[in-house]
């Protein structure tokens, strides 16, 4: 038998009271996925399902993002640094509550922001990964081509050629 949205509730809530007690000052709230938003200063989280882990490391990380401070970036390798910085400290959250978060679901995460980074700021011209300039333009050192890219996070990484 499978667990019940309710059981589900009352895991959350086990967590998040737990939750509390390291990050007093941190708010929950249930929404539709894992997140930490600095706008509303609270981690939103959906369902949490016991037979899956990573749900629980899920909640743990975002909580690092709102103990970190973690509000804004100004470039993408920037990200890169915050969400490991964010896994660092939920391994030693984790480790006070006695969650212990596999380090492969770690690399799989930051992995998908090494992806995203990498195809951003590869030259649409000549291959060559270069250095970001401001928040949505990248220059290639090699053949000196500029590209600007979406300020979204969570979408695909299109590069528009600018010469």
């Amino acid at each position: 038998m499978g667990v019940t949205n309710s059981q589900n509730r009352l895991m959350a809530h086990k967590l998040i009271d737990k939750l509390k007690t390291v990050a007093p000052d941190v708010q929950f709230d249930h929404g539709n996925y894992f997140c930490w938003s600095p706008k509303t200063q609270c981690v939103i989280y959906p369902s949490i399902n016991d037979t899956d882990p990573s749900d629980s490391w899920s909640l743990l990380h975002e909580t690092a993002h709102a103990l970190l401070g973690h509000n804004d970036y100004k470039t993408d390798l920037e990200l890169l640094v915050m969400e490991s910085e964010a896994w660092d400290r939920a391994v030693q959250i984790g480790a006070e509550l006695g969650i212990k978060i596999d380090p492969d679901h770690i690399q799989d995460c930051l992995d998908t922001y090494r992806d995203w980074l990498h195809k951003r700021s590869t030259c649409p011209t000549c291959g060559v990964v270069s250095l970001q300039i401001n928040a949505t333009n990248y220059r290639c050192h090699n053949c000196n081509t500029t590209w600007s890219v979406s300020s979204a996070r969570f979408c695909r990484p299109y590069r528009l050629k600018r010469s």
